[in-house]
């Protein structure tokens, strides 16, 4: 391993991609420290103590951190995604868009703008949302979040943040085209592991002032490194369908007849899932922080972590989506209809309707596994903090997004190791899909 970190300082374009990406990062994690004017800071961030475990709690640990302090970078990289699903979504009913979809490269440009225009929309929506937001709120102890309420700081917070925006979009897409892995993925990934010292840091207190004994940070510890391990073996574990490619003989010359196979992914859906069932569920309390009403302060408490009401709604929710994106995001008809326009078929099924359906078998069943894999992981945390009193910070969907992201960036560099005849990090093998 050591020789391969040795390895990237002799591969130019490979240390030049890294240290571009490292300095956009930097630029990101300087940007989140940079507060929007007419803010009181000290209400805001007693405000957000106070709103933990509702969605304005999650989108603070997507933002790293730049909600709890109104910066410029506030809205973070979620109107982006949100964007970016949403035309996903519209694919399916939008033939114009599914159209583009199938068009190559061409096509996909034309996707990324149209995903620009409404990562802009989204942020201009969800701006004045948080204006507005603001100026009627209050910190604990009465003092106004907002200095000076009007439409002048509406229209500057909305500015303010839509161009923020719109340049953690700008980085990503550079840290894409010019470093190393997804840019999006980075952002969030920084965003996530600024948050962790300080939770490291929280548990190490708690242990200091006897709050928490050795035995359980000893738990925590091997908890962390079973939980990673655990993820780093679902997330590569693959469904492997073999297909073999008939022979054309076409002049001279022989095509075809290679085998190969169709990968799929035990969790096809990613983090997406998590993501939209923590959004559904924390939405009644975050609505209630704002309407104190007694029903849906009611609701809030139902819905809240360590009910049971909560942990039932969010397994269900997460089993849902990740069938759902799963269906959006990969078509067994279109493989199936490319297979059979190539001349490949699966052994012993027959190309065309059978093929597809045989493909959505698999992904169905495999899907499962994955989905309960996800479930278990995002709800540990809650099981071990509300039943056990044991602060786990380390799990859930940051932790799936952590874990995701290092693996395919790590992948990424040992791709560009190995093309230019360099050793990967592993002397035994090499980061692929486990079989």
């Amino acid at each position: 391993m050591f020789t391969g970190f040795q390895n990237i300082g002799k591969i130019p374009e490979l240390k030049q991609r890294i240290g571009v990406t490292l300095i956009l990062l930097a630029v990101y994690r300087i940007g989140v420290h940079v507060p929007v004017p007419g803010i009181n800071a000290e209400a805001l961030t007693a405000f957000f103590n106070a709103a933990q475990g509702t969605l304005l709690g999650l989108f603070d640990m997507f933002s790293g951190g730049a909600m709890r302090r109104l910066s410029v970078f506030a809205l973070g990289i979620m109107p982006y995604i949100s964007a970016s699903i949403i035309l996903q979504l519209l694919t399916v009913v939008i033939p114009y868009l599914d159209q583009l979809r199938k068009e190559g490269e061409a096509g996909r440009k034309k996707i990324v703008q149209y995903t620009r225009y409404g990562t802009v929309l989204l942020s201009v929506i969800q701006g004045f949302g948080i204006a507005f937001g603001l100026e009627g709120m209050t910190g604990p102890g009465g003092e106004p979040i907002v200095l000076d309420p009007g439409w002048g700081f509406r229209f500057m917070t909305v500015i303010t943040l839509t161009a923020g925006t719109a340049f953690i979009m700008w980085l990503g897409e550079q840290i894409t085209e010019r470093g190393i892995g997804n840019g999006i993925s980075l952002i969030i990934f920084a965003g996530i592991v600024a948050g962790m010292p300080g939770a490291l840091g929280n548990t190490l207190r708690l242990m200091e002032t006897g709050e928490m004994s050795l035995f359980k940070g000893l738990v925590v510890l091997v908890l962390m490194v079973v939980v990673v391990g655990f993820i780093i073996f679902m997330e590569r574990g693959q469904r492997r369908i073999p297909v073999q490619y008939a022979r054309r003989v076409v002049g001279r010359r022989v095509y075809g007849g290679q085998s190969t196979h169709i990968p799929l992914k035990i969790n096809t859906s990613g983090v997406i899932p998590p993501i939209f069932a923590s959004s559904l569920i924390m939405f009644p309390a975050t609505i209630a922080n704002f309407v104190p009403h007694p029903i849906l302060q009611s609701v809030s408490r139902m819905l809240s972590p360590g009910h049971l009401l909560h942990d039932i709604l969010y397994v269900g929710l997460i089993i849902f989506f990740c069938y759902f994106y799963t269906a959006i995001v990969f078509n067994p008809v279109d493989v199936a209809d490319n297979m059979k326009k190539y001349g490949g078929y699966i052994p012993g099924i027959r190309p065309g309707k059978a093929t597809a359906e045989y493909i959505d078998k698999v992904l169905s069943r495999i899907t499962l596994g994955g989905a309960l894999y996800v479930s278990a992981v995002c709800i540990l945390p809650q099981i071990l903090i509300t039943h056990f009193n044991v602060p786990f910070y380390f799990g859930g969907t940051a932790l799936l997004i952590v874990v995701g992201v290092a693996l395919d960036t790590v992948a990424q560099i040992e791709a560009h190791m190995l093309t230019r005849h360099y050793e990967g990090f592993l002397k035994s093998g090499r980061i692929v899909g486990r079989r």
